[in-house]
């Protein structure tokens, strides 16, 4: 069933930096051509940097300098230009990127390239993540107060919890987990009408592809989605799991102010979800304009994943209650 277009389509090249909006992308195994294919290693706690922890991250941005070649991916990433707060823009070959990097969070930061697959030591965690794990630093990234509920993390896939037992970014890519991530124009404008009756800046959640829908029938459209498949384009894309949001959409960046009203806003509106992640089917080439298409998941499917999801949320909700008595 058709159920829109395509509206923007979105690839951050670095990253936690901002990324740049283009007309078309190719989608392959590992997400959109080009997608985070750097990052920026925080050289003193030895982790690959995230804008939940290091929010200045995001008052730079990046754009590939050349068309990208079609091998570009693990081992094999293209030069890219920063643009940093006050106008300076450098290249990743140039040695002054890793000082003004480091210049702009106050820490001694490096310009990091995604390594071959093979490789995981960029994607390990580190002692420093291993020691400072903690259901404290949890809310923190989520924007939990003390006696609110944490995220609803059932809606992992076993394979991504054990994922995330050893590493701190999936190998082979600089994602958080998923690599496409997708939403619509509808969730932005429901969840604006929450804050100040506006949309949401699409920026501020870092989607790879907006879709506008033809006729929504629900304020946040993407919730129904998981488990079923998006031929957007080319492309065909299995919706795995709503994308839980942390506290990055409230941050600041070029031309937007911190809004802490937007956490909050998505919390109670949206249960701390917003759009969906996706892995990917089929791979092919996706334009602004192409229509998106949905096959929704079938009843047999659906009650499945809700046993399965039922049996994790009391596994874990006993292991995070013992965790925060411990933390206390």
């Amino acid at each position: 069933m058709t159920i829109g277009q395509v509206a923007e389509l979105w690839r951050y090249p670095v990253k936690s930096l901002g990324g740049e909006r283009v007309e078309h992308v190719d989608i392959g195994p590992r997400g959109v051509t080009g997608d985070r294919l750097w990052a920026v290693r925080d050289l003193e706690r030895d982790v690959t940097a995230s804008a939940r922890r290091v929010p200045a991250l995001l008052n730079a941005t990046a754009r590939y300098v050349d068309p990208l070649p079609p091998d570009a991916g693990p081992g094999n990433a293209p030069e890219v230009a920063i643009t940093f707060p006050d106008g300076t823009e450098l290249s990743s070959s140039d040695d002054a990127v890793n000082a003004k990097l480091s210049e702009l969070t106050g820490r001694d930061m490096r310009l990091t390239a995604l390594p071959p697959a093979e490789d995981t030591s960029l994607h390990r965690l580190s002692k420093h993540e291993r020691d400072n794990a903690s259901i404290a630093s949890l809310r923190t990234d989520f924007g939990v107060d003390d006696g609110e509920r944490l995220p609803d993390v059932s809606m992992f896939r076993i394979a991504d919890l054990a994922m995330f037992a050893r590493f701190s970014t999936p190998p082979g890519m600089f994602v958080d987990l998923a690599p496409i991530h997708v939403m619509t124009t509808t969730s932005l404008s429901t969840v604006g009408a929450e804050v100040d009756g506006d949309p949401l800046d699409v920026r501020r959640f870092r989607p790879n592809v907006l879709i506008a829908l033809d006729e929504p029938v629900d304020g946040l459209p993407e919730t129904q989605w998981t488990g079923g498949h998006l031929t957007v384009g080319g492309a065909v894309l299995e919706v795995t799991m709503p994308t839980i949001r942390c506290v990055v959409p409230s941050r600041p960046q070029p031309g937007l102010e911190v809004d802490r009203r937007i956490t909050k806003a998505v919390a109670t509106r949206a249960q701390r979800c917003l759009g969906s992640y996706c892995w990917v089917d089929s791979a092919g080439a996706v334009r602004v304009g192409d229509t998106v298409d949905l096959r929704a998941a079938g009843a047999p499917r659906r009650v499945l994943t809700d046993a399965v999801r039922r049996t994790k949320r009391f596994t874990l909700g006993l292991a995070t209650s013992a965790a925060e008595r411990l933390g206390r």
